[in-house]
C-alpha cells in the first residue's frame, strides 16, 4: 500500500506490542482529551487529536473538535490517516494544503473529514516506536509557524512520557499486589498531569505538585528548583520549609546539592542514604541533618535548550527507587518541564500585552461640558492582546470627536496595527476638517497605499452643539462596526446605518449621518467582545444589551460602563472589549 510516494510497510511487532500495552482504544480519555483540548487551544485550531496507528486503522483516545460521526466513533480507516505517514517516517508531518501536497492528495480524509492543513508530531515509546501522532487540523489552508510547531512538538513530548507511563503502568499490572501500587500511583499521576495542563504561573505548578505528593511514593518535601542565564539556582517552592532554610537556597550558585548535580548533568540523581548525600552533594549535608532527610531524587526539568531546574524528592528514611518508581518520577518531571515553561510564556506573552496595550491607549482629554468614560479589557486568555481601540479626541472647546475601532486577530500584529490605525486617524482628526466618512475615506486610502492592508470596522463621530442653540448634533459614520446607541430619557435608539469596513474594497463609497441629541443623552460606543458568544443569537444580545441599558440610563457613566461588562461579558469573555460612552449636559 502506498499514500502518494511513501510506501507503507507493515507495521513491526514491537510498536502493535507497545500500543496494546497502552491499554488505549477507540474510546475517550480523560488526559488525551485533555491534551488534544490544549493543542486547540494553544494553536487556534478547530480539530486536534492524538491518534494511534493500529494495524488497519487510527483510533483517537483524545479528540476535539471533530465533526460527526468520528468524533463519536473515535476511529477511521488508514485510508482517512495523514497519522500513518507520521508513524512510517517516524517524523513530523507539515502539510500546508493537502488537496494540492501529493504526499496525501487523494486521502479520504481531506473530502470526508474536512482536513486541509495538518500538523503531526510523533508520538514514542521508551523504544523509540512510532505509536502515533499529535495532531493539529486546519479545515482551511494554513502556513505553520516555527514557534506553533515548537509548542505542539513540546505538547507531543509531554503526550509521549503519557503513553509511555500508560505501557509502564499496564506492564506493571501484571505483577501482584506491588502492581496494584504502581498502577494506583500512575493512575494518580495521570490525573495530575490534566491539573498541570490547568496551571498558568509557578505558583500554581507548585501547588498542584504538592498536593500530587502526598499520595506519590510519599516523600516529606518537593523541590521545584528553577536556573537562570546566569548559572544561579532558585528554589521556588520553600514556603512550607523554616525560613532560614527557605532564604538559604532562595537563590545560589557554585555549590554541590542534589538539584545542581541533576541540572549539571542532565540526567536523575539518585542518592538512597546520608552516605550518598555527603559524598556527592556534600553541600546539601546541613540541610539534611537539619531537617532529618537521609535520602533524595533529583531529575531535571527538561526543554529544548537543556534543563530549566530540577525537581526534587526527599524522604526521612533511606529509599532507592524502582524502574516503576523511577518512570514514575521521570513522568512528573516531564509534566512540570511543560507547565514551567508553559507559565514562562504566559507570563512573558502578558506582560508585552499588558505594555503595549497600555501605551497604544492614551487617556482620555479634558472633555467638559461633556461627561466621557471608557473601559478596556483584554480577552480572558491573558497571553491575547487584540486589535480593540476607543479615542476622544478634543477638536476645539465645544467639538469632539469620539473613535471606536477593532482590528481583526488577536495578537501583537494586530496591535500594532490598531496602533498605526489610530495614529493615522488622530493625524487626519487634527489635518482636516472634513465630514467623517470623508475622513474614513482617506483613512481607507492611506492604509492601501501605504501597505497596511488589515480589515478593521471603525466608527467616527463628532458632537457638536446644535445650530438650534437646543442640544447637540452626532455627525458619524460607521465602517462595517456594532451600531452605536443613542440613549435619551431612557429610550434607547440602535444607529444601525453602516458601510463596509475597511480594508476589502478599493475607493469604498461612505456616509455620513446626522442625528439631534436632546440635553442629557447618552451614546455608547462599543466593540463585538462584549456581547458576542458562542451560544446566543447577536441579534438577541444586542436586545440584551439595549434593555440593560435603559434601565441603567440614570447612572453615572464609570458605573454604567462596570455593569455592562459585569453583566454581559464578565471574566471569561473570548474576544476583547472597548467600550466608550459620552453624555451631553443637561
Amino acid at each position: 500500500m502506498t499514500v502518494g510516494d511513501v510506501p507503507l510497510s507493515p507495521p513491526s511487532d514491537d510498536r502493535l506490542t507497545a500500543l496494546t500495552k497502552t491499554g488505549l482504544a477507540a474510546e475517550p480519555d480523560p488526559v488525551f482529551d485533555r491534551l488534544a483540548e490544549l493543542v486547540r487551544r494553544v494553536l487556534h485550531v478547530p480539530v486536534a487529536l492524538v491518534s494511534l496507528v493500529e494495524a488497519d486503522r487510527q483510533v483517537f483516545p483524545g479528540a476535539c473538535g471533530l465533526g460527526e460521526p468520528w468524533q463519536e466513533r473515535r476511529e477511521t480507516p488508514l485510508s482517512h490517516s495523514f497519522c500513518k505517514l507520521v508513524v512510517e517516517t517516524a517524523a513530523p508531518l507539515i502539510v500546508v494544503d493537502a488537496r494540492t501536497d501529493p504526499r496525501v492528495a487523494g486521502n479520504l480524509a481531506i473530502t470526508e473529514l474536512g482536513v486541509i492543513s495538518y500538523a503531526g508530531m510523533p508520538l514514542t515509546d521508551e523504544g523509540g516506536n512510532v505509536l502515533g501522532s499529535l495532531c493539529a487540523i486546519d479545515s482551511v489552508p494554513r502556513r505553520w509557524t516555527d514557534h506553533e510547531l515548537t509548542v505542539l512538538s513540546d505538547l507531543a513530548a509531554a503526550c509521549s512520557d503519557s503513553l509511555r507511563l500508560r505501557i509502564a503502568t499496564q506492564t506493571a499490572r501484571r505483577r501482584e499486589s506491588r502492581a496494584g501500587l504502581a498502577f494506583d500511583r500512575s493512575q494518580h499521576l495521570l490525573r495530575a498531569s490534566v491539573a498541570l495542563a490547568n496551571t498558568g504561573t509557578v505558583d500554581d505548578v507548585v501547588k498542584v505538585l504538592r498536593e500530587l505528593a502526598t499520595v506519590t511514593l510519599s516523600p516529606d518535601f518537593v523541590g521545584v528548583s528553577l536556573v537562570d542565564r546566569a548559572g544561579r539556582i532558585s528554589l521556588r517552592s520553600g514556603d512550607v520549609l523554616p525560613p532560614p532554610v527557605a532564604e538559604r537556597w532562595s537563590r545560589y550558585s557554585g555549590v554541590v546539592t542534589p538539584a545542581a548535580l541533576a541540572i549539571r548533568r542532565g540526567a536523575a540523581v539518585m542518592l538512597p542514604d546520608l552516605a550518598a548525600i555527603r559524598a556527592y552533594a556534600p553541600d546539601a549535608g546541613e540541610t539534611f541533618a537539619e531537617m532529618g532527610w537521609e535520602a533524595a531524587v533529583s531529575l531535571p526539568l527538561p526543554s529544548l535548550t537543556g534543563p530549566i531546574g530540577a525537581l526534587t524528592f526527599v524522604w526521612k528514611q533511606p529509599f532507592a527507587p524502582d524502574e516503576i518508581e523511577q518512570a514514575v518520577l521521570a513522568a512528573v518531571a516531564g509534566y512540570v518541564a511543560q507547565a514551567l515553561q508553559r507559565a514562562d510564556y504566559l507570563f512573558a506573552q502578558k506582560s508585552a500585552a499588558e505594555v503595549l496595550q497600555s501605551a497604544l491607549l492614551s487617556e482620555l482629554p479634558d472633555t467638559t461640558p461633556f461627561e466621557v468614560a471608557s473601559r478596556y479589557e483584554s480577552a480572558a486568555r491573558g497571553e491575547h492582546v487584540g486589535g480593540d481601540w476607543y479615542d476622544a479626541v478634543r477638536l476645539d472647546p465645544r467639538h469632539l470627536a469620539l473613535v471606536i475601532g477593532d482590528v481583526t486577530g488577536h495578537d501583537m500584529t494586530a496591535a500594532a496595527m490598531m496602533g498605526r490605525l489610530r495614529s493615522k486617524l488622530r493625524l487626519l482628526l487634527v489635518d482636516r476638517n472634513e465630514p467623517p466618512a470623508a475622513l474614513l475615506r482617506r483613512l481607507d486610502a492611506a492604509c492601501q497605499v501605504l501597505g497596511d492592508r488589515v480589515a478593521a470596522t471603525v466608527v467616527l463621530a463628532y458632537l457638536y452643539p446644535d445650530p438650534s442653540g437646543h442640544g447637540h448634533q452626532l455627525h458619524w459614520s460607521n465602517a462595517g462596526h456594532p451600531g452605536p446607541l443613542l440613549v435619551t430619557d431612557g429610550v434607547v435608539t440602535v444607529l444601525e446605518e453602516r458601510d463596509p469596513l475597511l480594508g476589502v474594497l478599493n475607493r469604498t463609497s461612505r456616509t455620513s449621518h446626522l442625528r439631534h441629541v436632546p440635553p442629557g443623552s447618552t451614546v455608547l460606543f462599543y466593540t463585538d467582545g462584549l456581547i458576542e458568544t458562542r451560544t446566543s443569537l447577536w441579534d438577541d444580545r444586542v436586545s440584551q444589551l439595549c434593555d440593560l441599558v435603559a434601565g441603567l440610563a440614570d447612572r453615572p457613566l464609570p458605573e454604567l460602563l462596570d455593569r455592562l461588562y459585569a453583566e454581559l461579558a464578565d471574566d471569561d469573555h473570548e474576544d476583547d472589549v472597548a467600550l466608550i460612552a459620552v453624555r451631553t449636559p443637561r
